[in-house]
């Protein structure tokens, strides 16, 4: 099995060559930036399916990475079922950032709201309870940490 040129939380990448790298979504789930003990079967799949619908829907607004999921593009990386859980993406420069649209109080959003009223520093309304509907959806982005916790970042 070839050894994997970086294990994230969720995504594991290979060398694909001519320049690709194969991404592998696992089933492990990260929360409050810790990887749980217990996978939840299909999740890797899941992600990869919408990951694939949305860069293939957006790519003639803004060009993506993504070259093709489909098995037969894929290298030999040692790897029992890569089946709808994998893609092949170009090298690129990565911004390490990660973008969350937020519809409910929930996640870190409630973390910070029970100790501060805010949300990603914006106050919110007094008496909002866990995962309460937002009034419109917020976006709050963050780094994305390769280990600890990702930081709030403002645009």
């Amino acid at each position: 099995m070839s050894k994997p040129l970086y294990s994230g939380k969720v995504r594991d990448v290979y060398d694909a060559g001519d320049d690709k790298l194969l991404f592998v979504a696992s089933d492990r789930i990260s929360v409050f930036d810790v990887v749980l003990p217990e996978p939840i079967p299909d999740k890797g799949r899941v992600l990869t399916a919408i990951s694939a619908f949305w860069f293939g829907e957006t790519t003639d607004i803004l060009p993506n990475h993504m070259v093709s999921v489909d098995t037969a593009d894929f290298p030999d990386v040692g790897v029992d079922d890569l089946a709808g859980r994998s893609m092949v993406v170009r090298r690129a420069e990565m911004l390490k950032i990660e973008c969350i649209v937020r519809g409910y109080l929930s996640g870190s959003a409630w973390k910070e709201y029970k100790s501060s009223g805010t949300m990603h520093g914006v106050p919110l309304p007094k008496g909002m309870q866990e995962s309460d509907q937002l009034p419109e959806p917020v976006f709050t982005p963050s780094t994305k940490a390769d280990t600890g916790h990702d930081e709030n970042i403002t645009v």
